[in-house]
C-alpha cells in the first residue's frame, strides 16, 4: 500500500530518544524519491509536536481502516 503525504501512519518500532512507541500516531507531511523515505511528524493531543523526524518505509505503515486509536501519557525521553 502506498503512503502519500498527509497520510496518517502508525510507528512500527520505538524511538526512545523522543518517548516515541511502537503503535503512535504521525501524519506523513513529505515524502521523499517516491516512498524511500518519509518526514513524518508526531504531535501531543493538543497539537504539540514532538518529534518530525525522517522515517523509512520500515519504521512506518498504513493506518488500517478498522482500527482504533487510543491515547497515553507521553514519558519525556
Amino acid at each position: 500500500m502506498m503512503i502519500d503525504e498527509l497520510d496518517t501512519v502508525v510507528l512500527a518500532r520505538e524511538i526512545e530518544d523522543y518517548g516515541l512507541q511502537k503503535g503512535d500516531i504521525g501524519a506523513v507531511v513529505h515524502v521523499y524519491h517516491g516512498g524511500m523515505s518519509y518526514e513524518v511528524e508526531f504531535v501531543t493531543g493538543e497539537g504539540e509536536t514532538i518529534a518530525l523526524l525522517t522515517l523509512t518505509a520500515d519504521d512506518i505503515r498504513p493506518m488500517h481502516e478498522h482500527e482504533i486509536l487510543h491515547v497515553r501519557e507521553l514519558v519525556p525521553a
